[in-house]
């Protein structure tokens, strides 16, 4: 399975996936912490996180597979939301927990 693969079978095989530097318990980046604050005050409590920091190859991937220059990067039911920016823009006008509930991977915030 080459990397393209790898990435679409992670996007459509779990509900929520974010791809960034570290880990959700030790994020490596400011944004990829920030991105992960907010969907834990989202009400989220289960998220694929793939750490490009282990491999090159997914680094890159991830870059060409969503054409999105940076990390960290949200998938929501297979479909890419954004990276940081985007992100904290939609969880401040409330987009992106209705976004969450319409998918049904938040639990309460």
């Amino acid at each position: 399975m080459n990397v393209q693969e790898f990435i679409r079978e992670q996007v459509t095989t779990h509900p929520i996936v974010l791809f960034m530097k570290g880990t959700p318990q030790f994020p490596q980046c400011g944004f990829s912490a920030a991105v992960v604050q907010v969907l834990k005050q989202s009400g989220v409590t289960q998220v694929a996180a793939m750490n490009v920091l282990e491999s090159d190859e997914l680094r890159q991937g991830i870059k060409e597979y969503s054409n999105w220059p940076t990390i960290p990067q949200l998938y929501i039911n297979g479909e890419f939301v954004g990276g940081c920016d985007i992100v904290k823009e939609m969880f401040e006008n409330g987009e992106l927990q209705q976004m969450l509930a319409d998918a049904g991977v938040a639990g309460e915030a």
